[in-house]
């Protein structure tokens, strides 16, 4: 089969590897990009974009511990840059489309953030720094009253006692705005989509791409395949430093609600997730999200994930929706890297780019990424230097990032691991010291598991899980593995 010339390999066609393709191809028409990515079938069903409850907020991933570091920051910086850029580029992109893209996508404003006492002392902690982020970057951030939310009728025992209203989040619905990205894709002449191929090094210098609609080379390649990125990476090049990127899986549902909501309703994030969410579609339908689950690969859906999920959107959120219709049931796979933090810029072998681990903020950041990769991609003089701003914080071949201390980040973890047990309704007996004694259980679990790891890691509490369970020596010996690499290419 003869070799088809390219000048960039997109490998990975979640909404990052799409959005990186419409940009390149708009900057520069002559581009010829081959974007590389399953669309249908389990693989694609599994990814993390089809998923996507799409919030695309500023100060809805907000949190106490992020607020406090500098890479949270950094990521609550890079999320605001982005709420800046998606009135543009929606329009953009769904001009390329034309009268063939869907008529609704879903696209609309207004986020009412409640807090109810389903959790611990983490949510009270968040919703203040919400307000707090929100005064500090002009953001809109009002008090509102619970029982006037439109949409929301949670059980009494489940009630929330105070909102925050914020009017500047926006939220889509994910389904119709890839199909909308689609639709642009094929209306660029020099864009090629292919199935999933394998991605090796060119003997002559560059990257061949052999997929079943053909092989590709081309001088440059950028694997934005989210959670199954590392495994491409190292069968490409074992002895690349790259943070490793690892899965969260997360399961949500869509619903015939008994009203149309005008807006999103969610909680702070906690217990390790972003947050219960329900989030209006397209066609007046109700997503309804999401939980989370890190793992070392892409795993299924699971049933306990499921019910945990009902259970909690159905007492917490509208109690009435047990007579609603499930019309579709979502499964994806976040893409977490080992340190919590995205994966973004260029690695050590000359051409070759990575896009990953964005974790539940790749939807939102897509635009700020595929701009940020275009311009340096499409730059007159190649350059390997980390991308420019916030991104240049989150370079593929970085230290690992860690903002705590092992201590600091076991204490963090396990307050994380307090608050599921609070929304499971895990009740302690009420005799003897059977309350704080489950508090300090989780404590020294968690000390344990951050003790067994290697010197130099320490897991994100969004990780801890996969500390202190089975999972835990796997963990350590990924991050140990990705240490000696990293120290073995710049010894």
């Amino acid at each position: 089969m003869a070799v088809q010339g390219a000048d960039v390999l997109v490998v990975g066609a979640g909404v990052v590897g799409r959005s990186l393709a419409f940009a390149l191809a708009v900057a520069e028409p002559s581009v010829r990009v081959v974007l590389a990515g399953d669309t249908g079938g389990a693989a694609a069903n599994a990814a993390a974009s089809g998923a996507a409850g799409a919030m695309l907020g500023a100060l809805g991933e907000v949190t106490e511990c992020g607020l406090r570091t500098r890479h949270g920051r950094l990521r609550t910086d890079l999320a605001v840059e982005a709420a800046g850029l998606w009135p543009s580029w929606r329009a953009r992109v769904r001009t390329a489309a034309g009268a063939a893209a869907p008529d609704r996508d879903g696209y609309g404003t207004g986020t009412f953030m409640i807090l109810n006492a389903v959790s611990s002392a983490l949510d009270d902690a968040s919703f203040t720094a919400v307000a707090q982020a929100a005064a500090e970057y002009g953001l809109g951030c009002e008090e509102t009253t619970p029982a006037g939310i439109p949409g929301y009728r949670p059980l009494d025992n489940d009630r929330a006692l105070r909102a925050w209203y914020l009017p500047g989040e926006g939220f889509l619905d994910a389904r119709a705005w890839l199909a909308t990205l689609d639709t642009a894709l094929a209306a660029l002449p020099h864009t090629i989509r292919t199935p999933a191929g394998t991605l090796t090094a060119a003997p002559e210098g560059g990257y061949l791409l052999d997929t079943p609609a053909g092989v590709f080379r081309a001088p440059r390649a950028v694997v934005a395949a989210g959670a199954w990125t590392t495994p491409i990476l190292e069968a490409l090049d074992p002895d690349l430093p790259v943070v490793p990127v690892l899965a969260a899986a997360g399961t949500a549902v869509t619903v015939t609600g008994p009203e149309t909501w005008p807006a999103v309703i969610r909680t702070p994030n906690r217990a390790y997730a972003c947050g219960l969410h329900a989030v209006p579609q397209a066609d007046g339908s109700l997503y309804l999200g999401a939980s989370a689950h890190p793992a070392l690969t892409p795993p299924r859906p699971t049933a306990g994930a499921l019910r945990f999920l009902l259970d909690a959107a159905l007492s917490q959120l509208d109690h009435r929706l047990a007579g609603a219709g499930i019309t579709h049931t979502h499964h994806g796979n976040r893409p977490l890297s080992l340190d919590g933090h995205p994966v973004i810029g260029p690695t050590l072998r000359e051409g070759l780019w990575v896009a990953s681990g964005t974790h539940r903020d790749g939807l939102h950041a897509s635009p700020l990424i595929a701009a940020a990769l275009a311009d340096a991609l499409l730059a007159p003089t190649p350059t390997d230097d980390p991308l420019p701003g916030v991104l240049a914080a989150f370079d593929p071949g970085r230290e690992l990032i860690s903002d705590l201390t092992v201590k600091e980040a076991a204490a963090e973890a396990a307050a994380h691991h307090a608050a599921l047990a609070a929304e499971a309704r895990m009740r302690p007996p009420l005799t003897g010291a059977w309350p704080q004694t489950l508090a300090d259980g989780y404590a020294d679990l968690l000390d344990r598991a951050y003790a067994a790891m290697p010197e130099g890691y320490i897991p994100p509490p969004d990780l801890a899980p996969l500390a202190y369970e089975s999972t835990g020596p796997a963990l350590a010996e990924i991050a140990a593995a990705h240490l000696a690499r990293h120290d073995r290419a710049h010894a």
